[in-house]
């Protein structure tokens, strides 16, 4: 097996007495999609926003590509090559979905663009916003304005501005919150579709696209992590049964 893209190590989170995420380790490769489960106030986001840089951790290393980032801002991490969604969708809605993943695209810009030159004439960024929106499913609504999107495309397109920002790492939180079963399935895909080339970190509550999706998983329960493993590993683990999932659900797909 190849080196972990990112490892955490003793990862924890105060917030004065209380210890939100607790001596967290984990590894996430390149092509695995790395689920964490586990009721409200477990620490997941927490955990999420603590990688992404939303957050300092209070102590532990988060090793990305051999790096320790920990206590790193969100705009550096971010350009190191970790994208992340949030639970609540945070796109332009006024824009265009081509303009929202060409600004995320020009983000990676190593330099300040010229003012007099139009947008469309930075040839490598609008292909990498064309890219993006291709591996989201979103080609054909490239001029559509995102606030005329469903839900399930919006939450696509905000994947897509990850995508336009070439990273190497995603942390997608709860990316099918609040969709029906025809758009959950289209996410599922679109997740799958992603793992070559990247590493995914997952945080989901829908049973049935946990075990779709997750080639590792992790469950957490009060800011710690009660079990790690295979999806049947942990589906077979007395303590999740009976701790999140109350002895019965998880032994069924």
């Amino acid at each position: 097996m190849s080196e972990p893209i990112l490892r955490t190590r003793g990862l924890t989170k105060r917030f004065g007495g209380l210890v939100a995420v607790s001596d967290v380790s984990l590894d996430l490769f390149v092509g695995e999609i790395h689920v964490v489960i586990g009721p409200n106030g477990a620490g997941k986001t927490t955990l999420t926003n603590l990688l992404s840089g939303d957050l300092p951790p209070t102590s532990g290393e988060v090793l990305f590509a051999g790096r320790n980032i920990a206590g790193h801002a969100s705009d550096q991490i971010s350009r190191l090559g970790i994208g992340r969604s949030y639970q609540k969708t945070n796109i332009f809605l006024p824009f265009t979905v081509f303009e929202n993943c060409r600004l995320a695209a020009q983000s990676r810009t190593p330099h300040a663009l010229q003012v007099f030159q139009r947008a469309e004439g930075y040839a490598d960024i609008n292909g990498r916003a064309e890219e993006a929106m291709a591996a989201a499913g979103l080609a054909h609504r490239a001029q559509r304005i995102a606030a005329t999107l469903s839900h399930g495309e919006q939450r696509q397109l905000e994947i897509a501005m990850c995508l336009a920002t070439k990273p190497r790492l995603l942390l997608l939180d709860e990316p099918l919150a609040g969709m029906g079963p025809h758009e959950s399935q289209r996410m599922v895909e679109l997740i799958k579709g992603l793992t070559a080339g990247h590493a995914i970190m997952l945080i989901e509550h829908d049973m049935d696209a946990v075990f779709a999706l997750a080639n590792r998983l992790t469950v957490m329960v009060n800011g710690e992590v009660l079990e790690s493993g295979t999806p049947d590993e942990v589906r077979s683990s007395p303590a999740v049964q009976l701790a999140y999932l109350g002895g019965e659900e998880l032994l069924h797909d």
